[in-house]
């Protein structure tokens, strides 16, 4: 029987989410790293990111954007790195949802803000968020290089996407809480590739 200790109940979850967290360094690795290339090409071209995903994955792309557009870490500050998070215009998502749908909020601020050399950074648990599934598509006739963070199986998405990182989970809160890490990893390996005395 399952215990009903609180305390055995956060080890359990902590534990668990750990656990995925290791198995993600495990076998994600080289999308990483296929990822970080891709958005330091981006940035060394020019270019911006854009980033868009629900929920969860909302929060997400604004805390990367806010990382990005700052520093990873106040102790070692460097120049903007160009981040929009198409996530945060509560004007525009509410116009464009209620009068087109709200499938299309991702993919028509893509069509503005996105131009040849940028990148594009989707996060879906599921890779089966139909505004995200638009957003890559539009990316793609734009000439964004794309980047998905999705979960096991990579949904509909995992086709659309230029580099795919699969966290190796069923579970979403799980797969969340790996994006979250991968994150962080993304931003310290984009900074380092782009002002490298960061990594001295």
């Amino acid at each position: 029987m399952a215990s009903t200790d609180p305390l055995d109940l956060i080890r359990e979850y902590l534990e668990t989410s750990a656990e995925v967290t290791l198995r993600t360094a495990d076998h994600c690795g080289k999308a990483v790293l296929q990822a970080v290339a891709l958005i330091a090409d981006a940035y060394r071209a020019g270019g911006k990111l854009l980033l868009c995903g629900n929920g969860g994955s909302a929060a997400e792309c604004q805390h990367l954007a806010a990382e990005l557009m700052s520093a990873l870490n106040s102790a070692r500050p460097r120049p903007p790195l160009g981040a929009i998070a198409l996530t945060t215009d509560t004007s525009f998502l509410t116009a464009n949802s209620n009068d087109f749908g709200f499938e299309h909020v991702f993919e028509r601020q893509v069509e503005a803000h996105g131009r040849a050399g940028d990148a594009l950074l989707a996060i879906t648990t599921s890779g089966n968020s139909a505004n995200v599934l638009r957003a890559l598509e539009r990316a793609r006739v734009q000439d964004l290089r794309t980047v998905l963070l999705t979960g096991e199986t990579g949904g509909l998405a995992a086709r659309l996407a230029d580099t795919v990182v699969r966290v190796p989970c069923a579970d979403t809160q799980h797969i969340q809480e790996a994006h979250v890490a991968i994150g962080h990893v993304l931003c310290a390996l984009v900074e380092s590739a782009l002002f490298p005395s960061l990594a001295e």
